[in-house]
């Protein structure tokens, strides 16, 4: 019977091979070699080691699977062709061609049992780290004796490239320090980059190097011995480390010439190699795509064994839900992102203040208002707690021996930590933030760009804003991040101006289901305004709005002759700069602009009402570049910010000497109101 069986599981990682040669060919383009190599550890993990259920893949206590190394994407097309999910032996003959559900590198949300988009090297096992925590924390907060309902593993496969790359250690030394177990990830350790042998450039013991970091470590010396395979995975499974599990493989096994070869990796072989390939794996040497019934038969075992896993769970669930019906309720509701009744309701309101709160402060009141209301709100910072607010009062930091901990130390390890929080919310389950100071958000480009482009809701908490934190000096001073990060696409920023804004701010992003939010929160005090004098707040969510309007002498609402713009903490100058030109006889309408992204999603009326084409004197007012408001001062306007570095000193005096003051916004509104 085992010898049926290998035989069986031969002919199918064979067929893999072969798919994955005939994917690249037919596309003229693509990675061979790796999704050759890989195939037996792909096929030994879907059709015999995880928990998963091809017609219900998104079962919440299902194994996860990442391909790390993205460029290897047809095997996991292959995988899941030939597991049983939706994706037909027509959709890889389309593979990376325009509309197809098999695009280059995998992509979340794009092809079925995709659980992230992979591709930029790291950010797979960085973010597997944030899906094994995520199941740690709903276990610890659902599960009950004899009621594991949320009771699985998190496989990545990872290459010699993830491992290169910084972000990879980052997220593996948290791991370790996180006692993460149920994370198992496999070492693609096939001596082939690009350039030719990784001894050029990589030459470091990588197990050793992740026993250092506590991981438990294994080899297996020959990808092929799929029994080897499987007594590491067993091993793996039952120790309380995270496990990395070093596996020697041949890239473009078992290719005559393309074979321990550099251009294996990204070039389709050209038929005559392909067709003897096929003939030392005994496939036909000239079918294309070739699927035989044999390897269909074992694909309804791998149906029929997730299905039979997956109503085991049932079962159990639902005897959960007769003696924990409250919890049942609630595990539903997590999973399904539903947030609980009346979580915004009259959540916090902050009494007017001259003197104020630096929107940092007032954001990490906002968390702990929420957190009493949202009990799946987890997230931390880059070991900047003390300055960026950020912890959930009540709760201890997540550890090994308090998995029930909402709060989190990444440590400083802030592009690792996006990464992390990324996995968490694609885990399903939970709301999750993290914060650092803004000029770092550079640090975490990759994976917050990442999380934009899979639509996820990460909330990245960005504090000292701008010149506003003072004497640290220009390092710390975050000049160009607004624009550079308002130009990422499916990303919102958000850029309160007093305490009442912060918390309308947050209500945003807790709401917001369609990529990530940036909220950029003062260090400094800003004044919370009196909203019976001003603006709604409400109006936050619609990214800009009419804030102060203009008045003649008498307190009557006219047609402004000038628009003030601005974010943050320089809404308060702008106000200033109003009382003095209204003082001069000139109606000025003063407009919170918090968030292009969310103004840009308004209609053309509501734009129009905010601002009224006919008014073309504008200033806008920011403490960073100007790059990207002359849309919204237009050729007639002007924008008031810095083009330059910083420098340290105290805040007040850089706002002067930088020219962020309301005499200077008085100066050119006078300007362009004489013209």
């Amino acid at each position: 019977m085992a010898t049926n069986n290998l035989t069986a599981d031969k002919l199918c990682i064979d067929t893999i091979r072969g798919l994955a040669m005939d994917g690249p060919q037919a596309a003229r383009s693509g990675h061979p070699g790796a999704a050759m190599a890989l195939a037996p550890l792909g096929w030994t993990l879907f059709s015999h080691v995880m928990r998963h259920d091809p017609q219900e893949p998104q079962w919440p206590n299902r194994d996860r699977f990442i391909l790390s190394c993205g460029h290897a994407s047809m095997l996991i097309y292959s995988l899941l062709h030939l597991s049983g999910y939706a994706l037909s032996l027509d959709d890889l003959k389309q593979f990376r061609q325009w509309g197809s559900l098999t695009p280059g590198h995998p992509e979340y949300k794009h092809t079925v049992g995709v659980e992230m988009t992979t591709g930029p090297l790291g950010q797979g096992l960085a973010s597997a780290v944030g899906m094994a925590l995520a199941e740690r924390y709903i276990a610890a907060h659902f599960n009950r004796p004899g009621y594991p309902v949320m009771d699985h593993f998190t496989y990545v496969i990872c290459s010699d490239g993830d491992l290169m790359e910084g972000i990879t250690s980052e997220a593996g030394s948290l791991a370790a320090t996180l006692g993460l177990g149920k994370l198992i990830a496999f070492y693609d350790d096939n001596h082939i980059t690009i350039e030719g042998d990784t001894s050029a450039a990589f030459t470091e013991e990588r197990a050793a190097r992740y026993a250092a970091y506590g991981w438990h470590v294994q080899t297996v010396s020959d990808m092929n011995d799929t029994e080897a395979l499987k007594a590491a995975i067993v091993l793996a499974q039952k120790d309380p480390r995270p496990s990395l599990i070093d596996i020697r493989s041949h890239i473009a096994y078992p290719s005559p010439k393309m074979q321990d070869t550099a251009a294996a990796h990204g070039s389709p072989f050209g038929d005559e190699e392909i067709a003897a390939t096929k003939k030392v794996l005994g496939l036909p040497e000239s079918e294309k795509f070739y699927v035989p019934e044999e390897v269909y038969a074992e694909s309804q075992k791998v149906k029929a064994r997730g299905s039979a896993e997956h109503t085991e769970w049932h079962k159990l669930f639902s005897a959960y839900a007769q003696e924990y019906p409250e919890l049942a309720k609630e595990f539903e509701a997590w999973m399904h992102n539903k947030l609980p009744e009346g979580w915004d309701k009259e959540l916090i309101e902050f009494e007017p203040d001259v003197k104020g709160l630096a929107t940092r402060v007032s954001s990490g009141k906002v968390i702990n208002a929420l957190a009493e209301r949202i009990p799946n709100l987890i997230g931390g910072s880059a070991d900047l707690e003390p300055s960026t607010k950020t912890a959930i009062k009540g709760s201890p930091f997540q550890s090994p021996e308090h998995p029930e901990g909402r709060n989190l130390h990444f440590g400083i390890r802030e592009h690792g930590m996006a990464a992390i929080v990324n996995g968490m919310i694609l885990h399903g389950g939970l709301h999750a933030y993290d914060a650092t100071f803004l000029v770092f958000s550079d640090y975490m480009r990759g994976s917050v760009r990442l999380g934009a482009l899979m639509g996820v809701n990460a909330i990245h908490v960005w504090t000292h804003d701008s010149i506003g934190l003072g004497e640290d000096g220009p390092t710390h001073q975050p000049i160009e991040h607004l624009a550079s990060l308002r130009i990422i696409p499916n990303f919102t920023l958000i850029r309160p101006c007093d305490a009442n804004e912060t918390a309308e701010a947050w209500k945003v992003a807790i709401a917001h289901e369609t990529g990530p939010v940036g909220l950029a929160l003062t260090r400094q005090n800003v004044p919370t305004l009196d909203r019976s004098q001003y603006g709604a707040v409400s109006g936050l969510k619609r990214g800009a709005y009419i804030l102060a309007e203009a008045v003649n002498g008498e307190g009557d609402k006219v047609e402004p002759k000038l628009i003030l713009m601005a974010s943050g903490s320089e809404v308060h100058i702008a106000l200033k700069a109003r009382d003095i030109l209204q003082a001069e006889g000139v109606p000025v309408r003063v407009v919170s602009f918090p968030s292009w992204e969310l103004f840009e999603a308004q209609d053309a009326a509501y734009k129009e009402e905010v601002l009224p084409q006919a008014v073309t004197a504008r200033i806008s007012v920011e403490a960073a570049s100007t790059f990207g408001w002359h849309k919204y001062v237009g050729d007639k306007g002007y924008a008031l910010g810095i083009d330059h570095f910083g420098a340290s000193a105290p805040y007040q005096t850089l706002y002067e000497k930088f020219g962020l003051t309301a005499e200077n916004v008085v100066a050119h509104a006078r300007h362009l109101v004489s013209k």
